[in-house]
């Protein structure tokens, strides 16, 4: 499919947007400015243009299957891998030390999102090694960091994570996997995981599982479980792949959609693994991974939609059907009414991430308290606001199609379907939301009394030249920080939870509006101006309805008995 990725809204939004200047205003960033960035992100485009998105197309129709307990994957994807790896992405904000571009995440988000929107089921597989990456540079020891980082970074050998288990989803501390201490060392590792992304291939010398288990002391739930890096491949005196290790792909999942991205049922039968972090640590270790992944999964979102509105703009561009100015259906105005409506939240979305990534990129380099907590508050809303909007734009992308989007050879389909999961996997957008309402709540409210602020801030310098639109994010501002004071203030959780998604998209569309406003003051007169109109005028409103559905609290929503929502 046709693909063009998006590097001059990334430039726009990183030097007149979300200030990504005071990034390498730092010595821990200094080389990454802005020239060099957008020499990055123009070579990360012509990958994805000429070498990912032709690749779209051949996961879907020709997915990747087992044989004989072979993997084999989709067509032509052992070669765009290695073109991932010979550009040095998968390693793009990992540490130098051990072969990496050590870039700021924001960059890596941004090239890791245009990969997404050219073939995201082909992304998974550098995003999750990616992730796995930075939980060894956290956490592993330094022999496990200087046998295997340089190796996943190289792209030679491709990491998993492995959670979740037939009875164990959400709830991680039902599994019931265990290790047993071998005494040298290493441990036995046993149980069987499902829904493993990329949990094999055939283009890597070895396949690097994290997998979480019990411990013999291990106590019930979350705080009894440990991490182990259990590889496919025990490596040798010399760190090569060598005996094969006690474990095996069982089954490929059907899927509705990312068919070229093996999600593996994985069984260990005592395969040898070593300990990462601390025993019974494992949570907080896989968190690391877990925490950047949800700023991907996000990123996976947005990408999938910039794909759907490139495919499903390209088809109004070229569809003739009625009377319009051009004789195209892009002229109709429900039909433009829907491309902006794409093109809008879009914008919207990808600058919560970006600001989400500079948060965790400002950390990095100062250390900065201030700077976690708004990177851990704005995380659940990117990643679910991020999928969200995938999932929201690939649906209005087969609806531009018509009859032809419901036509699987159309391709407009297959947007949908491949997001779709986004919003389920990293922790469902519903769990986001309660860790949004609760657990980023913790400090009073402190954070998004903070963002709200800095909102109000930006609305009140732009009245000199943007006095209506400014005016109207400024009052949907107060709405929210009304809002927000109701919410701290109830310690029932169930009424924070029953209102906790409706609340984080309200917070979502605020955010959407002040990013277009700053999109405004910055292209007076320009395309980005117009559009921020468009979002400010039509979309911003929405906030209003969702902030009283967040307010209402639980009562309404457990009005029925489970027997009356049978009857």
């Amino acid at each position: 499919m046709t693909f063009r990725a998006p590097v001059s809204e990334y430039e726009f939004l990183l030097n007149h947007v979300v200030g990504y200047h005071s990034i390498p205003a730092t010595d821990r960033f200094a080389e990454a400015t802005s020239d060099t960035v957008s020499a990055i992100l123009t070579e990360a485009g012509k990958l994805c243009d000429e070498v990912m998105a032709p690749l779209q197309r051949n996961g879907d129709l020709h997915p990747a299957r087992l044989e004989n307990g072979v993997l084999r994957t989709s067509p032509g994807f052992a070669d765009g891998y290695q073109a991932i790896c010979d550009g040095g992405w998968v390693g793009i904000s990992a540490a130098e030390e051990f072969g990496g571009m050590g870039l700021p995440q924001t960059v890596a988000v941004a090239v890791y999102e245009m990969m997404a929107g050219a073939c995201l089921s082909l992304q998974l597989a550098p995003l999750l090694s990616q992730g796995q990456i930075e939980a060894l540079e956290h956490h592993a020891s330094d022999a496990i960091k200087e046998l295997y980082l340089p190796k996943l970074i190289s792209g030679e050998w491709s990491g998993t994570m492995n959670l979740t288990e037939p009875q164990a989803g959400s709830d991680v501390g039902a599994l019931t996997s265990k290790a047993e201490p071998n005494g040298d060392g290493t441990f036995a590792v046993t149980g069987q995981k499902i829904f493993i992304s990329w949990g094999d291939n055939d283009f890597c010398g070895n396949i690097c599982h994290l997998v979480l288990a019990r411990l013999p002391d291990g106590v019930p739930g979350t705080k009894g479980i440990s991490l182990f890096l259990v590889p496919k491949f025990l490596p040798d005196a010399d760190g090569n792949p060598g005996k094969a290790n006690d474990l095996k792909v069982v089954s490929l999942e059907h899927k509705m959609g990312l068919h070229g991205s093996p999600t593996c049922v994985m069984q260990f039968d005592g395969a040898t693994g070593w300990l990462v972090g601390p025993e019974h640590g494992g949570m907080a270790a896989m968190f690391t991974m877990m925490n950047n992944a949800r700023l991907g999964v996000g990123g996976q979102g947005v990408g999938a939609g910039e794909g759907a509105y490139q495919h499903a703009l390209a088809y109004a561009l070229e569809r003739k059907q009625g009377k319009t100015a051009s004789g195209f259906i892009a002229d109709h105005a429900d039909v433009r009414r829907m491309l902006m409506e794409m093109k809008a939240d879009l914008f919207a979305s990808r600058a919560i991430l970006m600001a989400c990534a500079r948060a965790i990129d400002m950390h990095t380099a100062t250390g900065g308290s201030d700077w976690a907590a708004r990177a851990a508050f704005l995380t659940p809303i990117a990643k679910a606001f991020g999928t969200d909007t995938g999932m929201r734009v690939s649906e209005t992308g087969v609806q531009v199609y018509g009859g032809m989007g419901f036509i699987e050879e159309s391709g407009a389909a297959q947007y949908y379907r491949d997001v779709r999961v986004t919003a389920i996997y990293e922790g469902t957008n519903g769990i986001q939301s309660m860790d949004l309402v609760a657990r980023k709540m913790m400090d009073g409210g402190e954070m998004g009394f903070a963002l709200i602020d800095e909102i109000e801030e930006q609305a009140e310098r732009a009245r000199a030249t943007h006095p209506n639109m400014a005016e109207a994010v400024w009052q949907a501002c107060e709405s929210l920080r009304e809002a927000t004071e109701w919410l701290v203030s109830q310690q029932d959780m169930q009424d924070r939870f029953a209102g906790s998604v409706p609340y984080l998209r309200a917070f979502a569309r605020v955010l959407g509006g002040h990013y277009h406003l700053a999109a405004a003051m910055a292209d007076q007169g320009g395309p980005r101006e117009k559009l921020a109109r468009f979002y400010i005028t039509r979309m911003l409103p929405e906030h209003s309805a969702l902030l009283a559905h967040a307010q209402a609290g639980a009562e309404g929503t457990f009005a029925l008995s489970l027997d009356e929502l049978a009857g």
